[in-house]
């Protein structure tokens, strides 16, 4: 299969757009034309990464992190990152990264999670605002269900829950075909007037060019008559973080063991504990402590990130109890999510899973007096 054919499975649960303007999601090295029969998914990419997929025949290896997350000036083995992209060129690997993308999508990283701890009721924390776009034309009536249809089945007019989602009001459109035009009605040179429906409907930002090439496909006129809106509405299909609720309620304590148990991590951080009891739980995986305030306005008990800097646990302020529960514990299932993303699109194609642990971070324990691995 293709890279940039398999790539683009990935990208339909999280686009690339989503990714945030320091990332560097997507492929990092290879041609996006090649083919490969084998893929290996991992966390990180290290040159141990690599030899994995050397030795299960991978063409293509698929991280969370990007391998080249900065510019690369010289290309010369003196770091990890050099060693591995010669290592991989050399290899004939290509590698690419889905990183904030998939931790923006509701179908994501942070959904994974949510899923791993027990939360129902889960939307995004953090939604994207700006990235809807209302879509209008104007169509004759005889056509009017070929287009909407047709905008439908390219993803657009999905509201939550709701599909098909559209306003049609009637009118009279007016026009004067030129000499050189083949018009679908009315004659060249005189003007006319046609019975047609307005069709309103709402589109994703990133579905927005293949809804409209759909729309124009499926319309009758030779020059399509069209619309685009840009709207202020939240975009509940992505965001930053989630929230959630617990099955059922949970001291701290026990939510604190909770996380321990199902992120498999000896060492955890926590704020001073407030002595309510936890049932709405707001999570983002890797460092995310940027969005404290916002767990905190949606009325989270407690909230679940990492990478907490020492004088960011005094903002919890007993407001809610937060969490570090550390970086590649909390991304660490974004392995198996991108997997299962993987076999479900195409179930014979050979997705394997990286044997490598890549945490860079070691842990000593003072009680037993020994070092944590």
């Amino acid at each position: 299969m293709k890279i940039k054919n398999l790539l683009e499975l990935l990208y339909e649960e999280a686009p690339l757009s989503w990714q945030e303007d320091y990332d560097n999601s997507g492929l990092n090295i290879g041609d996006p034309k090649a083919s490969t029969e084998r893929v290996l998914v991992c966390l990180d990419v290290t040159e141990a990464v690599i030899d994995e997929a050397i030795e299960k025949r991978c063409g293509l290896i698929i991280s969370h992190h990007p391998l080249v997350f900065h510019g690369i000036k010289q290309l010369v083995p003196k770091g990890p990152i050099e060693r591995a992209v010669i290592k991989a060129v050399r290899a004939g690997i290509a590698i690419a990264a889905m990183h904030t993308n998939l931790d923006n999508s509701m179908k994501g990283v942070n959904k994974k999670i949510a899923e791993k701890l027990g939360l129902t009721q889960v939307k995004a924390l953090q939604p994207f605002a700006g990235r809807l776009k209302k879509l209008t034309t104007f169509c004759p009536a005889d056509h009017v269900e070929t287009v909407r249809n047709a905008i439908f089945a390219a993803g657009g007019g999905n509201i939550g829950e709701y599909s098909s989602c559209s306003f049609n009001s009637e009118g009279t459109g007016t026009f004067k075909a030129g000499q050189h035009t083949n018009p679908f009605v009315g004659e060249k040179g005189k003007i006319h007037y046609e019975a047609e429906t307005r069709i309103e409907t709402i589109v994703p930002d990133h579905l927005l060019q293949r809804v409209v090439d759909a729309m124009i496909a499926a319309h009758p006129y030779e020059e399509v008559a069209y619309d685009i809106y840009p709207l202020d509405n939240s975009y509940d299909a992505a965001g930053t973080g989630v929230i959630g609720v617990l099955e059922k309620t949970l001291t701290e304590t026990e939510l604190i063991e909770h996380i321990a148990h199902v992120f498999q991590t000896k060492v955890l951080r926590y704020s001073a504990l407030t002595g309510k009891p936890i049932q709405k739980l707001a999570v983002c995986g890797g460092a995310g402590v940027f969005l404290l305030q916002s767990a905190i306005r949606a009325g989270a008990d407690a909230f679940v990130t990492a990478d907490v800097k020492y004088h960011d646990f005094f903002e919890a302020d007993k407001k809610l109890l937060l969490i570090d529960a550390g970086h590649y514990e909390t991304e660490q299932y974004t392995i198996e999510l991108i997997a299962e993303i993987l076999r479900k699109k195409i179930p014979n194609f050979a997705v394997h899973i990286s044997e490598v642990n890549t945490n860079a971070v070691n842990y000593f324990s003072s009680r037993n007096t020994e070092i944590i691995s």
